[in-house]
């Protein structure tokens, strides 16, 4: 089991859900938790939201990277290499 399912477990001191992935606002016993991603706890949904949309610019701009980049490959001439014999006198 991995060390976040053993605090959870009750085998460590320390406990996942113990504040806000975003904010780190600590969070109640007698509250609600908002889970993103699995094991993500989050204070409110405005938190949750939040961290939602931080993940989905990232990943947009990953993507238009991605393609930046493939194209650039895709474009870019094959380097000028002449092959030959060479005769020297």
């Amino acid at each position: 089991m991995g060390s976040r399912m053993l605090s959870y477990a009750g085998g460590d001191d320390s406990h996942f859900l113990e504040a806000c992935s975003l904010c780190s606002k600590s969070l109640g016993h007698n509250s609600d938790i908002f889970m993103y991603r699995g094991d993500n706890p989050f204070c409110s949904q405005e938190c949750r939201q939040e961290q939602i949309e931080i993940d989905d610019a990232k990943e947009k701009k990953w993507r238009v990277s991605l393609k930046k980049s493939t194209e650039t490959k895709k474009k870019s001439p094959k380097s000028n290499v002449q092959t030959g014999t060479l005769l020297v006198a």
